[in-house]
């Protein structure tokens, strides 16, 4: 019977009640010896390093896109010089009809008239006397021309 008023009598726990956690999985942090670390993280770390690679990121997005920009702007400019050359070689006296991939002399005349021909400047002989070599061109698919060679005090700009 000594057994029996023992085992009625309240286990009473001698740790402290505010020391024991009654879920202590929620816990933010280790509640036994061989739990894992679980350390605060450092919040203006995390975004000095998110902010850090954002930048690095969109920097480098942004420089290939500038690069691309540039490519764009110089196949624009070369397209725009050519326009303007072949808006200039149209203005020649044409006596025959250039065809595409075809390489032309163009020439300033005695009277300052130009003209295309397909007699290059070291053929004329002493009939080119009176003839100013000014550049040799090559008629493009889209009709424009492009400059193969040009004297060097000769601008089709002006």
């Amino acid at each position: 019977m000594k057994q029996d008023k023992k085992s009625k009598k309240a286990f009473v726990n001698p740790i402290d009640p505010d020391k024991i956690a009654s879920n202590p999985h929620l816990l933010p942090y280790a509640h036994t010896v061989g739990g894992a670390v679980i350390k605060p993280e450092d919040t203006g770390k995390l975004k000095g390093r998110a902010l850090s690679a954002m930048n690095q990121q969109t920097d480098m997005q942004l420089s290939q896109i500038y690069e691309q920009m540039q490519l764009l702007a110089a196949q624009a400019q070369k397209i725009q010089a050519r326009k303007t050359i072949s808006d200039y070689i149209y203005q020649t006296e044409l006596r025959f009809e250039p065809l595409i991939n075809h390489v032309y002399h163009l020439y300033r005349k005695a009277d300052e008239k130009l003209m295309l021909s397909l007699i290059g400047p070291l053929s004329w002989g002493k009939s080119g006397d009176k003839l100013t070599y000014l550049a040799s061109v090559k008629l493009l698919a889209d009709h424009t021309w492009e400059i193969i060679e040009q004297a060097p005090d000769f601008d089709f700009n002006g």
